[in-house]
């Protein structure tokens, strides 16, 4: 008679506590960021080079005033054709978002999954005390839902 199935000792899972996994834990601090009296030309230079696909608009004391992503980018493209305005003349205040919604660094990762859903937004600035802190982006999320692979999300 042989063995069946066997398949040996087990490891005793891993049980996390999903109130300790926090934004902070997985956001960007290192922001590349934008300064609302650049040009929109210069916004598009660095959104390729750097591969990113948007950031925050800040202002000399490091406040959030806005985003400016792609999109909005395609829409002064749009413009600048349309009234036969050259590129150069554009700046990203005319173009960014000025109404930003923020997420709180001490958020449940879940949470903030939630609202990405939600909000359809691919990034949330996270900001204390007035100043921009960091940044959390959907990739981020998925980064931090790897690390639990396998475990139990209750």
């Amino acid at each position: 008679m042989g063995i069946k199935s066997f398949t040996g000792r087990r490891a005793k899972p891993t049980i996390w506590n999903t109130t300790t996994i926090k934004v902070s834990d997985y956001m960007t601090r290192k922001l590349i960021t934008f300064r609302s009296d650049q040009s929109v030309l210069e916004v598009m230079n660095l959104l390729i080079k750097n591969k990113i696909s948007g950031g925050p608009v800040v202002n000399e004391n490091n406040e959030l005033m806005g985003i400016i992503s792609e999109g909005d980018c395609m829409k002064q493209i749009s413009e600048s054709r349309y009234y036969n305005m050259p590129m150069e003349d554009m700046i990203v205040e005319k173009y960014m978002v000025k109404e930003v919604e923020t997420i709180d660094g001490n958020m449940n990762v879940f949470d903030a999954a939630n609202k990405f859903v939600n909000s359809k937004r691919r990034r949330f600035p996270i900001v204390e005390n007035g100043k921009l802190v960091g940044q959390i982006s959907q990739k981020d999320v998925l980064k931090a839902a790897l690390t639990l692979n396998g475990q139990t999300w209750k």
